[in-house]
Protein backbone atom coordinates (compact mmCIF):
# COMPACT_ATOMS: atom_id res chain seq x y z
CA UNK A 1 0.00 0.00 0.00
CA UNK A 2 1.15 3.47 -0.54
CA UNK A 3 -0.46 6.75 0.73
CA UNK A 4 0.16 9.71 -0.96
CA UNK A 5 -1.13 13.40 0.84
CA UNK A 6 -0.48 16.62 0.71
CA UNK A 7 -3.17 20.09 0.20
CA UNK A 8 -6.02 20.59 -2.04
CA UNK A 9 -4.30 21.19 -5.67
CA UNK A 10 -1.42 20.29 -4.61
CA UNK A 11 -0.19 17.93 -7.35
CA UNK A 12 -1.09 14.48 -5.53
CA UNK A 13 -2.39 13.08 -8.91
CA UNK A 14 -0.19 14.21 -11.24
CA UNK A 15 2.43 12.90 -8.96
CA UNK A 16 0.93 9.15 -9.26
CA UNK A 17 1.04 9.33 -13.00
CA UNK A 18 4.64 10.60 -13.12
CA UNK A 19 5.53 7.19 -10.77
CA UNK A 20 3.78 5.40 -13.50
CA UNK A 21 0.10 4.92 -12.51
CA UNK A 22 -2.34 5.40 -15.34
CA UNK A 23 -5.41 7.08 -15.68
CA UNK A 24 -7.37 4.37 -16.73
CA UNK A 25 -6.21 2.28 -13.21
CA UNK A 26 -7.56 5.26 -11.46
CA UNK A 27 -10.66 5.47 -9.77
CA UNK A 28 -12.45 8.80 -8.33
CA UNK A 29 -13.41 8.36 -4.33
CA UNK A 30 -15.78 11.28 -5.15
CA UNK A 31 -18.26 8.66 -6.59
CA UNK A 32 -16.55 5.18 -5.69
CA UNK A 33 -18.66 2.61 -4.12
CA UNK A 34 -17.23 1.05 -0.80
CA UNK A 35 -16.23 -2.00 -2.68
CA UNK A 36 -14.10 -0.25 -5.46
CA UNK A 37 -11.14 -0.01 -2.72
CA UNK A 38 -10.96 -3.57 -2.92
CA UNK A 39 -10.48 -3.66 -6.60
CA UNK A 40 -9.15 -0.46 -8.56
CA UNK A 41 -5.00 0.07 -8.69
CA UNK A 42 -5.21 3.41 -7.46
CA UNK A 43 -7.78 5.88 -5.94
CA UNK A 44 -7.79 9.37 -5.66
CA UNK A 45 -10.07 11.80 -3.22
CA UNK A 46 -9.75 9.08 -0.95
CA UNK A 47 -10.82 11.87 1.67
CA UNK A 48 -14.34 11.81 -0.27
CA UNK A 49 -14.54 8.44 -0.51
CA UNK A 50 -14.54 8.66 3.75
CA UNK A 51 -16.59 10.95 3.75
CA UNK A 52 -19.61 8.90 1.19
CA UNK A 53 -18.81 5.85 4.04
CA UNK A 54 -19.51 8.01 6.97
CA UNK A 55 -23.30 8.94 5.53
CA UNK A 56 -23.67 4.91 4.88
CA UNK A 57 -23.08 4.63 8.62
CA UNK A 58 -20.47 2.06 7.83
CA UNK A 59 -17.94 1.06 10.26
CA UNK A 60 -13.92 1.44 8.78
CA UNK A 61 -11.97 0.69 11.82
CA UNK A 62 -11.06 -2.46 10.25
CA UNK A 63 -10.53 -1.08 6.72
CA UNK A 64 -6.38 -0.95 6.68
CA UNK A 65 -6.34 -4.52 7.67
CA UNK A 66 -8.90 -5.46 5.11
CA UNK A 67 -6.73 -3.55 2.16
CA UNK A 68 -3.85 -5.26 3.05
CA UNK A 69 -5.34 -8.85 2.83
CA UNK A 70 -7.50 -8.09 -0.25
CA UNK A 71 -5.72 -5.10 -2.14
CA UNK A 72 -2.23 -4.42 -0.49
CA UNK A 73 -0.47 -2.77 -4.07
CA UNK A 74 -3.58 0.04 -3.55
CA UNK A 75 -2.03 3.85 -4.34
CA UNK A 76 -4.33 6.08 -2.17
CA UNK A 77 -4.04 9.90 -2.33
CA UNK A 78 -5.87 12.22 0.15
CA UNK A 79 -6.25 15.41 0.82
CA UNK A 80 -4.93 16.14 4.23
CA UNK A 81 -7.61 17.95 6.31
CA UNK A 82 -7.56 19.22 10.01
CA UNK A 83 -5.44 22.56 9.72
CA UNK A 84 -8.01 25.71 9.40
CA UNK A 85 -11.04 26.44 11.04
CA UNK A 86 -12.78 23.48 13.30
CA UNK A 87 -15.87 23.28 11.20
CA UNK A 88 -18.94 24.38 13.45
CA UNK A 89 -21.57 21.41 11.75
CA UNK A 90 -21.04 17.94 13.58
CA UNK A 91 -21.03 15.63 10.74
CA UNK A 92 -17.93 18.01 9.40
CA UNK A 93 -16.12 17.33 12.45
CA UNK A 94 -16.63 13.67 12.63
CA UNK A 95 -15.54 13.76 8.94
CA UNK A 96 -12.67 15.60 9.37
CA UNK A 97 -11.13 13.30 12.47
CA UNK A 98 -12.43 10.22 10.61
CA UNK A 99 -10.13 11.43 7.55
CA UNK A 100 -6.70 12.14 10.13
CA UNK A 101 -7.94 8.55 11.84
CA UNK A 102 -7.98 6.90 8.71
CA UNK A 103 -5.37 8.13 6.85
CA UNK A 104 -3.03 7.52 10.19
CA UNK A 105 -3.83 3.93 10.23
CA UNK A 106 -2.84 3.85 6.31
CA UNK A 107 0.04 5.28 6.54
CA UNK A 108 1.10 2.73 9.41
CA UNK A 109 -0.04 0.30 7.37
CA UNK A 110 1.38 1.70 4.18
CA UNK A 111 4.89 0.58 2.86
CA UNK A 112 5.31 4.06 1.46
CA UNK A 113 3.92 7.83 2.35
CA UNK A 114 4.30 10.87 0.53
CA UNK A 115 3.83 14.02 1.11
CA UNK A 116 2.91 16.70 -1.96
CA UNK A 117 3.55 19.93 -1.99
CA UNK A 118 3.48 22.31 -5.14
CA UNK A 119 4.18 19.13 -7.08
CA UNK A 120 7.18 18.28 -5.62
CA UNK A 121 6.71 14.87 -3.41
CA UNK A 122 8.54 14.30 -0.19
CA UNK A 123 9.01 10.95 1.44
CA UNK A 124 7.97 10.54 4.71
CA UNK A 125 8.01 6.69 5.13
CA UNK A 126 9.80 4.05 2.84
CA UNK A 127 9.74 1.09 4.46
Amino acid sequence: MQLIIGGAFQGKKEYAKVQGIEEKDMKDGANASYEDIFTCRCLYHFHEWIRARLQEDRDMSHLEEELLRVNPDIVLISNELGYGVVPVDAFDRKYREAVGRICTKMAAAAKRVVRVTCGIGTVIKNA
